[in-house]
């Protein structure tokens, strides 16, 4: 028998969805990691070998679905990765399935927060955990999160590049849009940073309700936050923005990039981030044929942040 306290090296990670849209599940999953597995039954060519040498369960395993899978090594979160997903797929209209392999439901309720320690990023900001004890050192702002089931902890190189930037924009007159909030990190950070204003927007009701709890948690009154398929709900009854953050995935914001500058008050920056450097060249050119000014180019093992103007 197996001693289920035995810690694996990794742990798969599962998404099964409808085989039209293999594509584009496999191009999401290839931002975490490049080495998929994928279960195809079309693959197999029934004519090429005698049927009494293929497993049954094969035979009538329902050709419209597939499974991808990614391998994600014990010392990762792999709570932000699920999180990543569940907020991309629900950005792009994907209905997917994702699971654990592996883990079961009550343990992956807690034993992700072993990964979710105090993080300072940038000059200031130091994300804290709801469940830890911090003392702030003096200069530092402490913003405390609990993630839940949405993508937004501060250990991911997309979180940590935008709040670096955030830093540098966030003025006392700024009004700030976060589109894809998920767990309102980047809406709570600008507050704590001193912008007039915060509006958050998620497609997915649960990154919003964890998003809500968050900028509760934190005592911000100054952020409002709902659901909204990108720009559609985005309430301009205020005003304009001054600050544009998007870290969602470079198909996207190759999307909003038409869209966006309604939204943005004349000399407005939006922070573009969620980009694998392998696609930024296809962002840049999009930045370019919408009229926009790069003004910032980061990078960070392999994810950059552009900012335009």
């Amino acid at each position: 028998m197996m001693n289920n306290t035995n810690v694996k090296d990794w742990t798969e990670l599962r998404v099964t969805a409808k085989h039209e849209i293999l594509d584009t599940v496999c191009a999401v999953m290839s931002v975490l990691d490049s080495g998929l597995m994928i279960t195809d039954y079309n693959d197999i060519d029934l004519e090429g070998v005698y049927g009494d040498l293929i497993d049954e369960s094969i035979l009538n395993a329902d050709k419209s679905i597939v499974a991808v899978s990614i391998f994600v090594p014990s010392e990762k979160n792999y709570s932000d990765y699920v999180a990543f997903l569940r907020e991309r797929f629900a950005a792009l209209d994907i209905d997917a399935k994702i699971e654990l392999i592996g883990i079961n439901e009550e343990d992956w309720a807690e034993s992700w927060k072993q990964y979710y320690k105090p993080i300072k990023i940038g000059n200031k900001i130091v994300i804290v955990p709801m469940w830890e004890d911090y003392q702030v050192a003096e200069g530092e702002i402490e913003v405390r999160m609990d993630p839940g089931m949405a993508f937004g902890t501060g250990t991911h190189e997309t979180t940590r590049l935008v709040i670096a930037l955030l830093e540098k924009y966030i003025t006392p007159e700024t009004r700030m849009l976060d589109v894809g909030c998920g767990s309102g990190i980047l809406s709570v950070c600008a507050s704590k940073l001193g912008a007039a204003h915060c509006a958050a927007y998620d497609i997915d009701p649960v990154a919003v309700r964890v998003a809500k709890e968050n900028i509760e948690a934190s005592g911000a009154e100054n952020i409002v936050c709902e659901v909204s398929d990108l720009l559609k709900s985005v309430d301009l009854s205020g005003g304009k923005f001054d600050v544009v953050a998007a870290n969602i995935v470079a198909d996207i914001i190759i999307r909003l990039l038409p869209d966006i500058r309604p939204y943005m008050n004349e000399g407005a920056h939006m922070i573009c981030s969620g980009i694998i450097t392998e696609r930024s060249e296809d962002v840049l050119a999009a930045i370019c044929e919408n009229g926009f000014e790069v003004v910032e180019h980061i990078e960070e093992n392999g994810w950059c942040a552009i900012v335009i103007k």
